[in-house]
C-alpha cells in the first residue's frame, strides 16, 4: 500500500460516488445494503491521548498517515461532528509526521490555517479528488459532492494558504472519462489551482462496487455496459493493455501542461497499514 498508517474519521461516506471501491465496508457491520453505505454513517469519537501516542508511533516509522482511504473526511458530518479537525489538532501536537488527506469537498478550506500550521512541522498534502470538468457529468457520477469547479477553488486556497496539493484524477473511467479532452483541462485547471502534481488510477471494480456501479451504469449510461464487460471480464482490474493506453495519455498530457504525475502504483510501498485507534 502506498501507506502505512490510515485513519477514517467516519464509517460511510455521504457523497454518493457511484464508483466507490469502499462501499463493501459497510458489510463489516453487517448492512448489506449497498445503499446504506452512504445513508448511514458512523461518527468516530476519538481518544485524543490515545491517538497522539499513535501518531508518534506513526511518526518513528517514517510511514505516511493517510486520512480519507475509505471514507471522506470532510464530508458533510465533519461540518457537525468536527473529528478530522480534532485530528489534526492532535497531529499539530507530534512534529514530523508525514500527513496525506484525499477529499472531495469543500470543507478541506475551513481547515486551511490549522494545516499551514501542522506543514511548517511536518510534511502535509492535500489530494482533491476531481474526475471532471463537467458539473452535469460530476453530478451523475458524484451525486452530493461539490462541482469540480468549487473544488479547483478550494486547491486555489489551500496552495495560495501554503498547503502542498495534488490532483486526483481517481478513477479513471472507461467512455466516461478518459478522453483527452477531459484529461487536458483536468491536469491544465489544476495547474492554473496551485496543484504541484497529478496521481492518476484507472477504475478498480472490487464486488460490491461492481454491482452497484454496473446497475448505474444500466440506467444511466446503457451503451457502456457491454464495453465495460469487456474491459473488465472476470477481474476487477480493467484489461492491462487498456490501462497501459491511459496511464501514457496521462503522463503525455500531464508533461504538456508542466505537471508532474504518476500513477497511484507509484507511490512508495509502505508496508501493511494499520488503522489509527479510534473509538466508535
Amino acid at each position: 500500500m502506498p501507506f502505512g498508517w490510515t485513519v477514517n474519521p467516519y464509517r460511510g461516506c455521504e457523497m454518493g460516488c457511484h464508483y466507490c471501491f469502499a462501499r463493501y465496508t459497510h458489510e463489516f457491520l453487517g448492512l448489506g445494503d449497498p445503499e446504506a453505505f452512504e445513508r448511514t454513517i458512523y461518527v468516530k469519537e476519538i481518544d485524543r491521548d490515545r491517538l497522539v501516542t499513535e501518531f508518534r508511533r506513526a511518526r518513528r516509522s517514517g510511514q505516511t498517515v493517510a486520512l480519507g482511504t475509505a471514507t471522506d473526511p470532510y464530508q458533510p458530518a465533519e461540518g457537525r461532528f468536527d473529528v478530522t479537525r480534532r485530528i489534526l489538532e492532535a497531529a499539530r501536537e507530534v512534529p514530523g509526521l508525514r500527513l496525506s488527506i484525499t477529499t472531495k469537498s469543500t470543507l478541506v478550506t475551513r481547515d486551511a490555517g490549522l494545516l499551514r500550521t501542522i506543514a511548517d512541522a511536518s510534511e502535509v498534502a492535500v489530494n482533491l479528488s476531481i474526475t471532471t470538468t463537467d458539473a452535469a457529468l460530476a453530478r451523475r457520477l458524484e451525486p452530493r459532492a461539490p462541482r469540480p469547479d468549487l473544488r479547483f477553488g478550494a486547491m486555489r486556497t489551500l496552495a495560495d494558504s501554503g498547503v502542498a496539493t495534488r490532483l486526483f484524477i481517481m478513477p479513471i473511467l472507461p467512455g466516461l472519462t478518459d478522453d483527452e479532452a477531459n484529461l487536458r483541462t483536468l491536469l491544465a485547471a489544476a495547474r492554473d489551482a496551485g496543484a504541484g502534481e497529478a496521481e492518476s488510477n484507472v477504475l478498480f471494480l472490487r464486488p460490491g462496487t461492481r454491482e452497484t456501479f454496473m446497475r448505474f451504469l444500466a440506467i444511466e449510461f446503457p451503451r457502456l455496459v457491454p464495453e465495460y464487460e469487456r474491459l473488465y471480464r472476470g477481474s476487477a482490474y480493467a484489461r492491462p493493455d487498456y490501462v497501459r493506453e491511459v496511464e501514457q495519455r496521462v503522463r503525455r498530457l500531464a508533461a504538456e501542461a508542466g505537471l508532474s504525475a504518476r500513477r497511484r502504483a507509484d507511490r512508495p510501498d509502505q508496508g501493511a497499514p494499520r488503522q489509527l485507534s479510534l473509538v466508535w
